[in-house]
């Protein structure tokens, strides 16, 4: 009897999983990349270099790269950094979707990352058109911020794919958590203002850049801000010591977030202080750690909500 042979099946090609582990690697190094584009974009407006590359994606009209000079080169090293920013906020985007045991919510939250950072490179480019204009070089450092605190939630939702979750807080602490994040990001808007009033417009070039304001009246809201984010932060310090043996991960997170605040006054007093002659760069480490406070808070705050298991970190 003829047996005609059959055709082994070919087997078809799947990308391939990760890990919660790696995940969690990736979204580590994707908040890492968005901290530092928030510095490095703080670099190019405080050493005047906003202008110093006049078209994009190329720096000018005529070459890609840009001419020989300090702030063409701080203008498109920040553009060579987001473009690693952007690559690795791809690679959260597509890890969330092959991670293991991910859920929708995660895979949203790194699609918007994606998207936020994508989104940074037309905003800049018309804040550059419109040679940096006040209000598009605040909404430009928002986003990144808002960015920021989108990484810091896959982050966090990384960690508890990796090591497991556990029941919320009770509802006072949430709603601590709650007031702490609008009063921090109270903090960040105000501080934003006041930057855009002080003595760094941007450009250090022929185009006048105009300020937004003047720079004692910002602060002075600024400060209040400031003022109510310490006392939102000191409640919920006050409640995370009196339940330290529930809750000893919070007690760890509040004692961080306050040497990340003591600190942010601390280089804020001194640039009050010395005002009409204060270094860029400190006001570089201002902003810096300003991105490390919001940071750390969304994180705070969405672990409330999201707890990792019971006796790990």
């Amino acid at each position: 009897m003829h047996v005609e042979s059959v055709p082994a099946a070919v087997p078809r090609w799947r990308a391939p999983t990760l890990s919660p582990r790696l995940f969690r690697g990736v979204a580590l190094a994707a908040v890492t990349m968005l901290v530092l584009i928030v510095a490095t974009g703080a670099t190019v407006r405080l050493t005047g270099s906003g202008l110093g590359c006049h078209h994009w994606p190329g720096c000018q009209r005529d070459q890609f790269l840009p001419a020989k000079g300090f702030h063409s080169e701080v203008e498109f090293s920040n553009r060579i950094l987001s473009l690693f920013t952007v690559l690795s906020t791809l690679a959260l985007a597509l890890g969330a979707w092959r991670t293991r045991g991910a859920g929708r919510g995660v895979k949203l939250l790194a699609l918007g990352v994606l998207a936020g950072t994508l989104g940074q490179a037309p905003l800049g480019a018309i804040t550059v058109y419109y040679n940096l204009n006040p209000y598009l070089v605040i909404a430009h450092m928002l986003l990144s911020l808002a960015v920021l605190g989108l990484g810091v939630l896959v982050l966090l939702e990384a960690t508890r794919l990796e090591r497991g979750g556990a029941t919320p807080l009770p509802p006072l602490a949430r709603a601590g958590g709650a007031a702490l994040l609008a009063s921090v990001s109270a903090l960040v808007v105000s501080g934003a203002f006041a930057t855009a009033a002080g003595r760094f417009p941007g450009s250090s070039g022929t185009t006048v850049v105009p300020r937004l304001g003047s720079f004692y009246p910002s602060v002075y809201w600024h400060v209040r801000a400031v003022a109510a984010f310490g006392i939102v932060f000191c409640l919920l310090a006050g409640w995370a010591w009196r339940e330290r043996r529930r809750f000893p991960w919070l007690l760890r997170g509040c004692a961080g977030l306050l040497a990340i605040l003591l600190a942010q006054m601390a280089i804020g007093e001194i640039q009050y202080r010395t005002y009409g002659h204060v270094p860029w760069w400190l006001v570089l480490v201002h902003v810096a750690v300003a991105g490390a406070l919001f940071g750390w808070t969304v994180g705070l705050v969405a672990r409330l909500w999201r707890p990792v298991a019971v006796g790990r970190t």
